[in-house]
């Protein structure tokens, strides 16, 4: 592959390249540092750049791997991780004005993982205010590199755009009601949301306890499983991280489709998206049948009860996350997030409880669905290719947003573990996706589902033109 397209390898070729001493780290992190400068001022998907420190990083990871102490996949790499993740001694500021002289003293444990595996930190990536959302009104959103005109997801915004646009090799985004999915699907790369309790969240900020998830976002599944497996796994310093053994999700991932169950509620997802998630949904199922998968019709349970749900959940334990300053700093919140909270703080604990029991509800009956099937197929949104106008007006267009909340929300709601593919683009060239859900933990067919359908296709190897 020709020197100009280094920044749009893929994670693993170009840490197989640093281990292997055909590139060495440090020139990687230089390229990389040289195309940010660039093209960063024109997308503004970083918040903050920590250049002498990547340097130093890549010179310890070329001295530890000529000396044959290689620690893994990741390692020489360069990533990122969304600015609501602790990093020692750099400002993590939430998407906030209020925490923008925030500089915590210790690493988040994703962040402390990740330094672990051997990789080299580029910086911190913009997101949308308190993770809600719309980003603060003093902060700009990143730009999509498909287009200007197109939203760049939210709130991992940083994190997708960065990754799509050759400015790390994959980052860490959260999701609490989308937020690795939309920026995965409209941004064109892969995201992976683990099951809740998966990834450790000491160190991060809170939108909503409950619902918050913590994941990788790259240009494959094979990268996404490589960060997995990095960041995964149980945590003393939080108690609500899973014990559930962490696989090798690289090792498992060729074992291939052949008689896998993949069910698809067609009256849920092909009759209610747009016509280009519709096309990409068909095309996806044929493909799956291509490489051996049993796909079958299913009756999801009804999601939209959860779907109303969702905001008032979110809302108060959003509330809570931020009582130490709201209502005291009011003015300080922007007008989207200060909304939220002031809904949870309107709602009475009967009313809670009430959505508390309709939330374990509903998560049984999905647990349920996967007793008679090993992955379902579901878009990543009803609608494709949304642009920044459309998304100002989503306040008023109850339409627009049952469809951007209506195959997100619910899997946070459950903690199900979700990975959003490209798999096409819209008539204008706007990236469509796609996601498959597992059972919880079952990370490992997520992984693998996506390498078989991305080693039959090359929707994930194309990139916008920057």
């Amino acid at each position: 592959m020709a020197e100009c397209e280094l920044h749009y390898l893929e994670l693993l070729e170009v840490g197989r390249q640093i281990q292997c001493r055909q590139r060495s780290s440090l020139e990687v992190t230089q390229a990389l540092l040289e195309r940010i400068a660039a093209v960063e001022p024109r997308l503004g998907s970083y918040v903050t750049v920590m250049s002498g420190q990547a340097l130093a990083d890549a010179r310890r990871a070329d001295e530890e791997i000529a000396a044959g102490r290689a620690r893994g996949p990741l390692h020489g790499v360069p990533l990122a991780v969304k600015d609501l993740l602790w990093t020692a001694g750099v400002p993590t500021s939430h998407g906030m004005t209020i925490h923008r002289d925030f500089v915590p003293a210790e690493d988040a444990t994703t962040v402390r993982r990740l330094r672990a595996a051997g990789a080299v930190l580029l910086g911190k990536l913009k997101q949308t205010e308190g993770a809600f959302a719309d980003h603060h009104p003093q902060i700009p959103a990143p730009l999509n590199p498909w287009g200007a005109a197109l939203w760049s997801g939210a709130s991992s915004s940083g994190s997708g755009v960065a990754t799509a646009s050759g400015l790390c090799f994959g980052a860490l985004g959260t999701d609490t009601g989308g937020s690795i999915r939309f920026p995965s699907a409209a941004n064109g790369i892969t995201g992976l949301k683990p099951t809740w309790g998966r990834v450790s969240r000491h160190g991060a900020f809170e939108l909503a306890a409950s619902l918050d998830h913590i994941g990788p976002m790259a240009r494959s599944a094979a990268d996404a499983g490589a960060i997995l497996g990095a960041i995964a796994g149980a945590d003393p310093r939080d108690p609500t991280a899973a014990h559930e053994p962490v696989p090798d999700y690289l090792a498992m991932m060729t074992r291939g489709l052949e008689g896998l169950r993949v069910g698809i509620d067609r009256a849920w997802t092909v009759e209610r998206v747009d016509a280009p998630t519709q096309a990409v949904l068909l095309e996806v199922l044929k493909t799956l049948e291509s490489v051996g998968a049993r796909v079958h019709d299913l009756r999801f349970p009804d999601a939209e009860q959860a779907v109303q749900d969702w905001t008032p959940l979110c809302a108060v334990e959003t509330a809570v996350a931020h009582d130490a300053t709201y209502p005291s700093r009011r003015d300080d919140y922007g007008p989207g997030l200060a909304a939220l909270i002031d809904l949870g703080r309107s709602l009475s604990a009967l009313d809670y409880q009430r959505l508390a029991l309709r939330r374990a509800d509903f998560a049984g009956r999905v647990r349920g669905v996967f007793e008679t099937t090993d992955l379902l197929l579901v878009p990543a949104t009803a609608v494709a290719g949304v642009t920044v106008e459309q998304m100002t007006k989503l306040g008023e267009d109850t339409a627009l947003l049952s469809a951007m909340l209506r195959y997100t929300c619910p899997f946070d709601l459950t903690g199900s573990p979700t990975l959003t593919l490209p798999g096409g683009r819209t008539p204008t060239g706007a990236p469509v996706a796609f996601q498959f859900v597992a059972p919880h933990f079952r990370e490992d067919l997520l992984v693998r589902a996506g390498w078989a359908f991305q080693r039959a296709t090359d929707w994930h190897r194309r990139h916008p033109a920057i």
